[in-house]
């Protein structure tokens, strides 16, 4: 036993001259090697193997150390007033660190860092014991930085850009060449080892309007609006939520874009591998509406399947103009499935037809000949437009309106919302068509007229129009002729200009009829013929009497015309 004390004693001491003769050849400001002898709540006391320790207050220490833990600190004094050396931990730290910084400059290999406040043009790096480095703000991220007070407390790594080795504050660093390649690194990593189908774990990075970008570890794969569920997604956010990690499955690798395509649907079963189970052609279902476009509505039948109604499917007789006319998102509604193609994940539906369409039965409602009173609803150029009940409207053609009446347009004749009393004079369910009239109403005059002045009569009528081409006379029955330039004029020496102004509207005027056309609408009056009728009846008159009077005497033909003109 005594052999052992003695033993370690004999070692101790020769420990302490080994440090005296190692002391006594550093000078002040080296590095040294000292043994933690005693830690107190404010101090660490460091045995340098000199008379008296070294005291380190704690706050230099990042961890507190234990007894008997060699600590490497810088010899700032042999031997004080007191006789105490004085040793500093915090100094040795800035001197290894620094001399680690040029080597990692050198090397090309980064070091670590927290950023920790804003400066012009960047921030102010802390790579511990006191030395501190510019990050420029383009080289502080891998992407454009929107806001800078969201990198204050990073930590991470960052590469050494330039290097001053005479002032410890010149020192320039780049967070953005380190965050490149590790994403470069991992996503190469990420191709060589992950396979399609394969689970991973990332974190919701940002959104758009068409995902959203899942970081997988410093490189993004992409969790488009289609694969968040087999359902209609509306917005990425109501899936997942910014900053949370989620499991998802790899569905799509394309190492030479750099593309992944992730997916959180494909965790449960495509719900189109039992549509035909379910669902066939005909079948009227609920659903509900999630979107509405132009052309139609979205309306989902479970979560996964989704079909369209487009707009000509809204409605048998009512002409939709736009989707919310008839629903909104939300409404839980009735529709036919009208056709369905599995491949492609799309169901054809229709609205209209879950109700009888009234178009079936239209002619047996409204037969042609059928008088009906009905409102006015819309006027045009053309004509008029007459509900017949709701959704169902007939058209009456402004050449319907009147037998003799010259009507160009409705515009002094019907108003919207009037009553009037129409006929049906056509009706075709296949072109949805129905033609009403109302001069059909009352028996035609042009047929009347016809019957009763054929080409070659005469009548008396009433000038109504006096034009260049010619006057116009109005029959009793309202029928309305032409009277042409060229049958006008009483003689062929007489010009039309001469004979017009004989007649004022309103005159009263015998003519010939010279033809009728019931199905144009269309009589051709002549004064000159009427004129030469007169001459003819009154020679026949003529002859007739001289036959029948032995005592009238002879006169020539030539002689009486000479005597009538």
């Amino acid at each position: 036993m005594d052999e052992g004390l003695n033993s370690k004693d004999n070692i101790q001491t020769q420990l302490q001259e080994k440090y005296l003769k190692s002391l006594e050849s550093l000078e002040e400001g080296q590095l040294v090697d000292g043994y933690v002898v005693q830690v107190t709540p404010d101090q660490v006391f460091v045995d340098v193997g000199y008379k008296s320790e070294g005291k380190i207050p704690i706050t230099e220490f990042s961890e507190v150390p234990k007894v008997g833990d060699v600590v490497s600190v810088v010899l700032v004094t042999k031997e004080n007033k007191h006789g105490e050396v004085i040793v500093s931990k915090q100094k040795a730290d800035f001197q290894q660190l620094w001399k680690n910084v040029r080597q990692a400059y050198k090397d090309k290999v980064p070091v670590e860092g927290t950023i920790e406040k804003i400066v012009k043009g960047g921030f102010d790096v802390n790579l511990g014991s006191g030395i501190h480095a510019f990050l420029p703000i383009s080289q502080s991220d891998s992407q454009k930085v929107e806001k800078a007070e969201k990198l204050l407390g990073t930590k991470s790594k960052f590469y050494i850009e330039r290097l001053f080795t005479d002032s410890k504050t010149n020192v320039v660093v780049n967070r953005r060449k380190y965050l490149e390649e590790s994403m470069t690194q991992n996503r190469d990593k990420f191709f060589n080892e992950v396979e399609i189908g394969a689970t991973v774990k990332g974190t919701v990075k940002s959104f758009t309007s068409f995902g959203a970008f899942i970081d997988l570890g410093g490189f993004d794969g992409l969790l488009h609006i289609n694969d968040m569920s087999w359902g209609h997604v509306t917005r990425p956010k109501d899936f997942v939520k910014k900053g949370q990690e989620i499991e998802v499955k790899v569905i799509r690798l394309e190492p030479e874009e750099k593309r992944i395509n992730l997916s959180l649907k494909h965790f449960s079963e495509d719900p189109w591998l039992h549509f035909e189970d379910k669902y066939n052609v005909n079948d009227v279902v609920k659903g509900k509406v999630t979107k509405l476009t132009e052309f139609g509505a979205f309306i989902e039948l479970e979560e996964g399947i989704e079909g369209l109604a487009h707009i000509s499917e809204f409605s048998w007789t009512k002409k939709i103009n736009k989707p919310s006319e008839v629903v909104k998102i939300g409404d839980e509604v009735e529709c036919m499935i009208l056709g369905y193609d599995i491949q492609n994940g799309r169901v054809s539906l229709g609205l209209k037809q879950v109700s009888e369409n009234p178009w079936d039965t239209i002619t047996e409602k409204y037969p042609v000949g059928s008088k009906l009173t009905r409102k006015v609803v819309k006027i045009t150029n053309a004509g008029a437009f007459i509900e017949l009940e709701d959704g169902i409207d007939g058209f009456l053609y402004v050449e319907d309106w009147s037998w003799t009446k010259n009507t160009k347009h409705f515009g002094g004749e019907l108003s919207v919302n009037q009553e009037i009393e129409v006929v049906v004079i056509e009706n075709n369910p296949e072109t949805r068509r129905i033609r009403l009239g109302v001069k059909q109403l009352t028996e035609n005059p042009w047929e009347k007229f016809a019957k009763e002045h054929k080409p070659g009569t005469t009548l008396e009528g009433e000038v109504v129009s006096i034009m260049d081409f010619g006057i116009f006379v109005k029959a009793a029955e309202g029928i309305e002729g032409l009277v042409n330039k060229s049958n006008l004029c009483e003689s062929r020496e007489e010009t039309f200009e001469e004979a017009v102004k004989k007649y004022n509207v309103g005159d009263k005027i015998n003519v010939f009829v010279v033809d009728v056309n019931v199905s144009k609408q269309k009589v051709a009056f002549s004064v000159r013929e009427y004129k030469q009728k007169l001459q003819r009846d009154e020679i026949s008159q003529y002859m007739s009497t001289s036959n029948n009077s032995d005592d009238e005497a002879y006169t020539p033909f030539g002689d009486l015309l000479k005597n009538k003109n």
